[in-house]
């Protein structure tokens, strides 16, 4: 092997320690090397099975710590339907609309397992208990754990409980190099049915220690939702002030 191929390897084995891009892969013939086409059919997997993996809402309660939950189902009986009919998915089931507690709520977080349970089970608490801890006297409702849920779902329950805005945190999409990525979305106020993705602010990413960190999402979300309440909006006018690497003060 020459000098020049033998550096070009060296450089490639340099930049994908500072990427999860598939780069610099070489080839074996006309193909992918074996080892990365296994890797690529793995990955593909992973994705697969956390679209497909049931949710379990007793692992996101006992991650709470003692928190009080709530559980609920939205309009979409079963997995296929939800997959099928992004709508329902949307709407609470009517039956357990009616259950849901009532009062004067600052906030509600909706964990919802979107289209990866598997990042709800593994990132939804510790982030839900750091950013509470940074609410201070925050009127906060139990938690909500919703199953067969889009983000909009969560209109839905802020306007039922009476609560002033929604966090909902979601498994997000699976991609080909992350299948456990939680998404949070920030909504003041919502209305369900007219409010749209323009109205919401979104982190995304979730995923230590190769996405943001439970105290950087704690912090950027606590932070959010004390401007919003502030100017009494979120979305495109609302703009991501705070630094992560920082830790934020309690929030009056």
């Amino acid at each position: 092997m020459s000098e020049v191929a033998v550096q070009a390897g060296e450089l490639w084995a340099e930049l994908r320690l500072r990427t999860q891009a598939r780069i610099g892969l070489g080839r074996a013939g006309s193909a992918l090397p074996t080892r990365h086409r296994l890797e690529l059919q793995a990955a593909h997997a992973a994705a697969r099975d956390a679209v497909h993996s049931a949710f379990e809402p007793d692992v996101i309660a006992a991650g709470l710590a003692g928190t009080p939950t709530v559980r609920v189902r939205s309009a979409a009986a079963d997995r296929l339907t939800y997959l099928q009919r992004p709508d329902l998915g949307r709407r609470l089931d009517p039956t357990d609309r009616a259950h849901l507690p009532v009062g004067e709520w600052d906030v509600v977080f909706v964990v919802a397992d979107g289209l990866s349970s598997r990042a709800v089970h593994e990132h939804a608490a510790a982030v839900v208990r750091g950013t509470t801890a940074l609410l201070g006297d925050w009127r906060v409702a139990p938690v909500v754990l919703a199953e067969q849920a889009r983000v909009a779902l969560g209109d839905d329950v802020a306007a039922a409980m009476g609560a002033a805005m929604v966090v909902v945190l979601i498994g997000e999409r699976p991609g080909m190099s992350a299948a456990d990525s939680l998404g949070a979305y920030l909504t003041y106020r919502p209305v369900p049915g007219t409010t749209t993705d323009a109205d919401r602010n979104c982190l995304s990413n979730i995923r230590p220690p190769l996405g943001l960190s439970y105290e950087g999402a704690a912090v950027k979300l606590a932070g959010l939702m004390g401007r919003a309440r502030e100017l009494e909006l979120t979305g495109v006018a609302l703009k991501d002030e705070t630094d992560h690497g920082e830790t934020a003060e309690r929030l009056p």
